[in-house]
């Protein structure tokens, strides 16, 4: 039987020779290629390339296309340095087979092509088949540049690889189930079924009718019988999110699945067993809910074999250009939009804000903002920053005129009704607010030397709320004198 052969195609010496002996050792043909522009010059095509970008990611990504556009598709995994995140997601989006950021561990890369050289039906070139619940968002890998992810990245690759249980912590929307997808993509099981089960979004009962399923009789309207969704998983993987949500009477039942594989439906009278990978997650912090008898002990740390904590959006903003884009990407055609890119003002008040709703809401606002791009967004609601304490306040403050002068602050101070007067608190509340607004505004106008982009990032709001603040006042850049 012809071996199937392995281009490296760009790949160090040092790496290529450590791949050419493991990979001839399990059988397989490799062959160096370090001519990118003549790679496909040769007259046989192989099984799968390993591709090395360097620089600027050019003309290493030609020879992704090219592969792409071969007959059969031949399969192809990238390898890219630290700073190359953006090049490593186009060449996801291009049709890369997987990514890897070096240095890599041999071992991953050696799996990775394990999985495309050997499968079961012995085409040598036949791609391994993907979870049918993934997306585009689900790529073979983070859209990130911070260290902290790409050290997530390469835990959760070398995780994949086992079958322990792996609790995924962080706050919502920081992309928890991403990373789950991404572990159950790189695993033996990537080609069944990953079911994701919400253990907040049912009431206990039904939850554990919905994990577990149900036989004929177990309760009224209970006609037939039911499988569960671990039934549904068996030799796949089952993502338990918001698992700190879950009634401690049904976390004793999960443990018992985790220990021995099996469980009974409700009503039923025989044991069901299960081959299921178990990933769970939750922004809860369990070990503070153990003590409170809210989580039980023995399950956390079943669960927590591996713990992978995702840190908020706010402790990597590096990563908010790359996101942008990829979302600006994703989401242009869905919204007939024809943005390319987001203005660098608009960008300058993203890497400003500390997004409480993390990545999720950072996507939410890149559609909106495809939608209605002439809308002031209010980025100042998104950051979480709060407003400077009243010891922070300029020691000396104006009145600003409509036409943009100053004049002393005693002057806008209102007078206390008169005996028979009436008076609206709310009327007076509300101009007191805006005129303290307008002195703010212009003061930290002054001390950026009417920067307004400066001044924007001062004021914690977006640059066109500024704007749209000075149209509304007529507050001009005094002329110099």
């Amino acid at each position: 039987m012809k071996q199937p052969r392995t281009w490296l195609v760009g790949v160090d010496s040092s790496t290529a020779s450590t791949l050419s002996a493991r990979l001839s050792a399990q059988g397989y043909a490799v062959d160096l290629v370090q001519e990118m522009p003549r790679v496909f010059d040769r007259d046989s095509k192989p099984a799968a390339i390993v591709l090395n970008v360097v620089d600027t990611g050019m003309p290493a990504l030609n020879v992704l296309v090219s592969a792409q556009k071969a007959v059969p598709p031949i399969p192809v995994v990238v390898l890219v340095q630290p700073h190359q995140a953006r090049i490593a997601v186009e060449a996801v989006k291009l049709g890369a087979t997987d990514a890897f950021v070096m240095p890599l561990d041999p071992s991953d890369l050696l799996m990775a092509l394990q999985k495309i050289l050997s499968d079961d039906s012995g085409n040598a070139s036949a791609k391994p088949v993907a979870d049918p619940q993934l997306t585009a968002s689900d790529a073979a890998v983070f859209v990130s540049a911070s260290r902290k992810m790409l050290s997530i990245w390469n835990v959760a690759t070398t995780v994949a690889r086992s079958d322990v249980p792996v609790l995924i912590l962080g706050e919502s929307g920081v992309g928890k189930e991403v990373l789950a997808r991404f572990i159950h993509r790189h695993s033996r099981r990537a080609d069944k079924a990953l079911v994701k089960v919400n253990c907040a979004a049912l009431p206990h009962d039904l939850l554990e009718s919905e994990l577990f399923g149900y036989d004929r009789g177990a309760f009224t309207g209970a006609v037939g019988e039911k499988p569960g969704k671990f039934e549904l998983a068996d030799k796949g993987s089952i993502l338990l999110d918001e698992i700190g949500e879950m009634h401690p009477s049904l976390q004793a039942k999960l443990l018992h699945v985790l220990e021995d594989s099996e469980f009974s439906r409700l009503g039923g009278k025989r044991q069901v067993k299960v081959d299921v990978r178990v990933v769970a997650s939750t922004n809860r912090k369990l070990q503070e809910a153990i003590p409170r008898g809210e989580f039980r002990d023995d399950l956390y740390f079943r669960l927590s074999v591996v713990k992978i904590i995702i840190p908020p959006l706010r402790e990597r903003k590096e990563d908010i250009p790359l996101l942008v884009t990829h979302f600006l990407n994703r989401h242009r055609d869905s919204m007939s939009s024809s943005i390319e890119e987001l203005p660098p003002p608009v960008i300058d008040e993203f890497m400003r804000c500390d997004w409480p709703g993390n990545v999720r809401q950072l996507e939410n606002t890149i559609r909106r903002y495809l939608i209605l791009p002439e809308l002031d967004m209010e980025l100042n609601a998104i950051s979480s920053s709060p407003p400077p304490p009243l010891t922070e306040m300029p020691k000396r403050m104006f009145a600003v005129t409509a036409a943009g002068g100053t004049a002393a602050a005693h002057s806008s101070v209102v007078p206390f009704p008169g005996p028979q007067e009436s008076v609206s608190l709310k009327e007076i509340a509300s101009s007191a607010a805006e005129r303290a607004e307008r002195e703010m505004v212009y003061h930290i106008l002054e001390q950026t030397n009417w920067n307004r982009i400066h001044a924007a990032r001062r004021l914690n709001i977006c640059y066109r709320a500024l704007l749209n603040k000075l149209k509304k006042w007529q507050m001009k850049e005094p002329k110099a004198s």
